[in-house]
């Protein structure tokens, strides 16, 4: 029989992790989505605790949560993708293939609930009868060894999925080594670095020009956008 307290916490984190979810689908920017995943990650670690699955709720938090969705977080907060860009599709094809493939998934959880439904449950006490590390080590490399590697295959397919949301489309031709170098020594180009502001100079600030070995003032050191002023006042 089911407590109060249970059927409370599961209302309650339940509703969260699907709330999440549904953002993670909807949410206008990459970023969001990685949070809102996130949240629905600590929210089905909630529930593997209140399942006495100790175990497997901390991984959940600890693998997931922590490492794998921070990973991606970070990943996505350091390349950028403007919201003009997420809703644009770089690879043809890929809203068709993720709706297929949601599809898919839920036809296989519907059969799986179904199958565990007619065949009826084991019981928490069975099952974490010879404790529950070593009760889900036997299931994994065992009885679902097999839906174990393909846990590890969507792991990699996460990642490839990281990569194409900060995937890049070019329009213009990348410029080879021997052009860039024809920019840079040809009339008008810069051989070298440019020099800072207030270098050789009397005063040292950014709106004060280099000195040249000749003497004179390098004006392209100082920002477009300041008015150079004479260093040897």
């Amino acid at each position: 029989m089911t407590s109060t307290a249970e059927a409370v916490t599961f209302w309650i984190v339940g509703t969260l992790a699907v709330l999440g979810a549904i953002g993670v689908v909807t949410g206008t920017k990459a970023v969001y989505s990685a949070l809102f995943l996130a949240i629905t990650m600590i929210n089905l670690a909630v529930l593997y605790i209140a399942q006495d699955a100790l175990f497997l709720g901390i991984v959940q938090v600890v693998v997931y949560t922590g490492a794998v969705m921070m990973l991606f977080l970070f990943v996505l907060m350091l390349i950028g993708v403007d919201t003009s860009e997420s809703l644009v599709e770089t690879i043809r094809g890929q809203r068709v293939a993720a709706i297929v493939a949601g599809v898919g998934f839920g036809v296989l959880l519907i059969g799986g609930i179904g199958n565990v439904s007619v065949n009826g449950f084991t019981g928490l006490e069975a099952a974490n009868a010879g404790g529950n590390v070593e009760g889900l080590a036997v299931l994994i490399f065992t009885r679902y060894v097999w839906a174990f590697e393909l846990t590890s295959a969507l792991l990699i397919t996460a990642t490839l999925g990281a990569m194409v949301l900060a995937h890049r489309e070019r329009f213009d031709r990348r410029k080879t080594q021997r052009e860039l170098a024809i920019e840079r020594f040809g009339p008008g180009g810069y051989p070298t670095t440019l020099p800072n502001p207030g270098v050789y100079a009397r005063h040292n600030a950014v709106d004060v020009p280099a000195r040249l070995p000749d003497g004179t003032a390098a004006r392209t050191s100082v920002s477009t956008i300041l008015i150079p002023r004479d260093g040897r006042k």
